[in-house]
């Protein structure tokens, strides 16, 4: 079904939602007929980093400039401060106990909140520098900690506080036993958002220097091979990235105008077979809701999501 411009004013959707647009027949299984995209609410100034808490019915996401992470209750409906002043927090994750990692650009940092709300700090320097601005994260079952460092947050001063950088752009992997940091790729301009495929054989890494494009490198132990381009994102970018049971990865895409902005999905071996389409740049997704067939997508000043014929893998 070619892309149709659909109203976001709130009146009934005809369906199937036009938002939804199928570029290949791999995609037709995936989208349910009778599931509109909806739009959950708005009023931030760029939202970012959302992470569902399937044991609380509600989705964590940050509001980067204004400094706030917010939460979404799901039975509800309503959305309330969860933390202020946020560090400007920008992407987040759940490790294999349940607590909430978190990347902050104003302290340049990576963090853990433990079930108490204490805030303990996992690394904020490399080999006695400052990190850059850490912005995503996600988390391997071996409990290690994997994260990009692009430095968006210290660029400018509307989220975090203009500084020089001490450290080149680089993407790490943190060892949940030892406390120990490594570099695993620092050959990407702007590392950004990252996931592992469903058996972490691969590691998928969009970068948002020149080009804009997803690398996808073989995970080796704790390190990283043979580097590659999965996905080519001109006129745009891919931003934040998660993968589903299947192995598709499904992209966050902004910055290419109408037809463009929105999600975007890729089969593993690299080809887009479709496309939900939004009236804002997409800055990042993840799966969630009781059955994890429901994507979450922040998308500039609002939050999104919609039923899909599949299922996240990412934590939680």
């Amino acid at each position: 079904m070619p892309y149709t411009e659909r109203p976001w004013d709130g009146n009934p959707i005809r369906y199937p939602d036009p938002a939804i647009e199928i570029l290949d027949a791999r995609f037709a299984p995936y989208r349910l007929a009778n599931a509109a995209v909806e739009r959950l609410w708005t009023g931030a100034r760029w939202s970012e980093g959302p992470v569902y808490f399937g044991d609380g019915r509600f989705l964590l996401f940050s509001d980067i400039p204004n400094d706030r992470m917010l939460r979404w209750d799901e039975e509800t409906g309503v959305v309330s401060l969860f933390r202020r002043p946020s560090h400007y927090s920008n992407g987040h994750t759940r490790d294999r106990q349940g607590r909430l990692v978190s990347c902050e650009h104003g302290t340049r940092r990576v963090t853990r909140t433990e079930p108490d709300g204490t805030l303990n700090v996992l690394l904020d320097t490399f080999d006695g520098k400052r990190l850059n601005a850490p912005n995503d994260v996600v988390v391997h079952s071996d409990g290690s900690i994997w994260f990009t460092d692009p430095g968006y947050g210290i660029l400018f001063t509307y989220e975090g506080q203009q500084a020089e950088f001490e450290l080149p752009p680089r993407v790490y992997r943190l060892d949940a036993q030892t406390g120990q940091a490594t570099v695993v790729a620092d050959t990407l301009e702007r590392p950004n958002g990252l996931c592992f495929s469903p058996d972490e054989t691969k590691l998928y890494i969009s970068d948002t220097g020149t080009p804009k494009n997803v690398r996808v490198f073989d995970v080796q132990g704790r390190k990283l091979i043979h580097e590659r381009i999965f996905a080519e994102m001109t006129p745009g970018a891919a931003d934040g990235i998660r993968c589903d049971v299947h192995g598709n990865l499904w992209t966050s895409a902004g910055w290419g105008g109408p037809g463009y902005d929105g999600v975007h999905c890729f089969t593993p071996d690299g080809n887009l077979i479709g496309k939900i389409h939004l009236p804002e740049a997409v800055s990042n997704l993840c799966f969630g809701g009781l059955k994890k067939n429901r994507l979450f997508i922040t998308a500039s000043q609002s939050v999104y999501a919609v039923y899909v014929e599949t299922r996240g893998v990412q934590w939680p």
